[in-house]
């Protein structure tokens, strides 16, 4: 936390919030994987039924201006235009009668198609590209 010459409070937004149960999956996944120094790359393209779209792979490294966060020994990486769209997001892994799988709570998103998977920010402009297949309009 830093304070201006205003003494106004200011308050740093985190990069990214992990919870435990993504932790234990992700961590779970590197070591079936046999990749265990691997991070988790977060991203975020165009695309999806809601214009954009969440993406995760594992990489070896970061890249030169990524942001890198790491929870109880589990490392995720963000590049710059990513993290535009996913500052203060919270990552959580829900396991479910219905399928589990990672889920992404984004205060940037002002709206979200029912598969969890793409979004719509207020600076998106237009209509939505259409349905995914997995959630009904």
């Amino acid at each position: 936390m830093a304070v201006d010459t205003f003494n106004t409070v200011l308050v740093d937004t985190p990069v990214l919030t992990v919870t435990p149960a993504a932790v234990n999956v992700i961590r779970t996944l590197l070591e079936q994987r046999q990749i265990p120094n691997h991070a988790l790359r977060v991203f975020v393209s165009g695309g999806g039924c809601s214009g954009m779209q969440y993406g995760m792979a594992f990489e070896e490294s970061a890249r030169d201006f990524d942001k890198t966060v790491e929870v109880d020994g589990v490392r995720l990486i963000v590049d710059p235009t990513s993290l535009m769209y996913l500052q203060g997001a919270i990552i959580d892994f829900v396991d479910s009668l219905m399928g589990g799988g990672f889920r992404i709570e984004n205060p940037n998103a002002v709206s979200s198609c029912g598969c969890g998977h793409s979004f719509k920010t207020a600076n998106d402009s237009g209509e939505s590209s259409g349905g995914c297949g997995s959630c009904s309009h």
